[in-house]
């Protein structure tokens, strides 16, 4: 969960799974994050419904090891 103050500023970023405050330091974020978004149109369960989180890397690490099909992994060449 991202918190911005009155300047639109990131001022924390919670993790939604286990509640680990991450590093935010002068509005940027220095630690690695996952963050998830959906938004559900016709025939779900959620029609018109948007769903965004943000998962820490030790619960993002945790999620995936639950998935029957790996995640696809490439390597980045830049980071930004």
């Amino acid at each position: 969960m991202k918190v911005y103050n009155d300047c639109r500023e990131l001022t924390h970023v919670i993790c939604n799974r286990c509640e680990k405050q991450l590093n935010v330091q002068n509005g940027l974020l220095k630690d690695a994050v996952f963050e998830g978004e959906q938004s559900f149109g016709y025939f779900s369960k959620r029609d018109g419904i948007k769903h965004s989180f943000d998962l820490c890397e030790d619960c993002y690490e945790e999620w995936i090891r639950m998935f029957r099909i790996p995640v696809t992994e490439t390597e980045n060449t830049e980071l930004l």
